[in-house]
């Protein structure tokens, strides 16, 4: 059964994936973030269909809010593709959808959370993610 979280300003936060807008969420990836800019829409459809997904809905059911985990449901989770429609941001809706996302009852087991992020580290931080403390450690594969 999916996972409603009802907001007290009337938001709704769903895991179902029949309610997510998949031409909203191209649409804001590939033309207004800075992260996956001109990414094709199979690859967005592939993304969504191979991942956990929260969309964040106004009142009357539009969608202005994703964020997408890959994860193995049980001992790591990367969170990606995390927005906020411009016209309603600054009413902590982020932080909700952020909330939902880490605690999230299919990942109650996940110690290992990983993201990365340009500009929303204030964000991020206020929810206990930081710089990885032995940045040696770690390694990562980037093709063009």
């Amino acid at each position: 059964m999916p996972l409603t979280i009802a907001l007290p300003s009337g938001h709704t936060i769903s895991d179902d994936p029949a309610r997510l807008d998949h031409d909203a969420i191209h649409e804001f990836l590939s033309h207004h973030s800075y992260w996956a800019k001109g990414r094709a829409r199979d690859i967005t459809e592939r993304a969504i269909a191979h991942s956990l997904c929260l969309g964040l809905y106004t009142p009357d059911g539009a969608q202005i809010g994703f964020a997408r985990l890959t994860t193995d449901r049980a001992t790591s989770a990367h969170l990606a593709d995390v927005y906020i429609l411009p016209a309603h941001r600054g009413h902590g809706l982020a932080k909700h959808l952020l909330a939902a996302a880490l605690h999230h009852p299919d990942l109650a087991t996940v110690t290992r959370w990983t993201l990365s992020t340009a500009d929303a580290h204030g964000l991020y931080a206020k929810h206990g993610f930081g710089p990885h403390p032995d940045i040696a450690t770690q390694m990562w594969r980037l093709l063009p």
